[in-house]
């Protein structure tokens, strides 16, 4: 178990999920539509040869755009990511200043390395592990 000393020193490279669902920057409104339907998804990450060109929330494509348009002329990443040795508590305080629940981490290139996502009760970030067991609760049969 980590002390408090060095829980407060976690930077974002130790808390991501270092495997995130990645979206080509091809995706369609329609794709998006259909992701962002599952309330688990609050961002897609829309990466090319391993760079981040852009993410998308809700609300970031208007409600008439057209489901075969593309996703990439909506999607931003100013405000949507942070770097891999940013201190975790300052981190989670903005985000929470801002209600964001998702930042891509991405290094000096723009490269993805992983994505922080605030838990539901906004006590911490999820896990790799969190996101497999999520993963094979929604695969089992009933």
């Amino acid at each position: 178990m980590r002390s408090s000393a060095a829980a407060a020193a976690a930077l974002a490279v130790d808390v991501m999920v270092r495997a995130p669902k990645v979206h080509a920057p091809s995706l369609t409104v329609a794709e998006l539509r259909v992701a962002l339907a599952d309330d688990h998804v609050h961002m897609l990450l829309l990466v090319d040869e391993g760079r981040l060109v852009g993410t998308a929330e809700r609300g970031d494509v208007p409600p008439d755009a057209d489901g075969s348009e593309p996703v990439l002329p909506f999607a931003r990443t100013p405000g949507r990511t942070v770097a891999p040795d940013a201190p975790v508590d300052d981190v989670r305080t903005a985000m929470l200043a801002r209600g964001a629940r998702r930042l891509a981490v991405v290094d000096g290139a723009g490269r993805l390395l992983g994505l922080l996502c605030l838990k539901r009760h906004l006590d911490g970030f999820c896990s790799d592990a969190d996101v497999a067991a999520r993963a094979a609760d929604r695969h089992r049969c009933p």
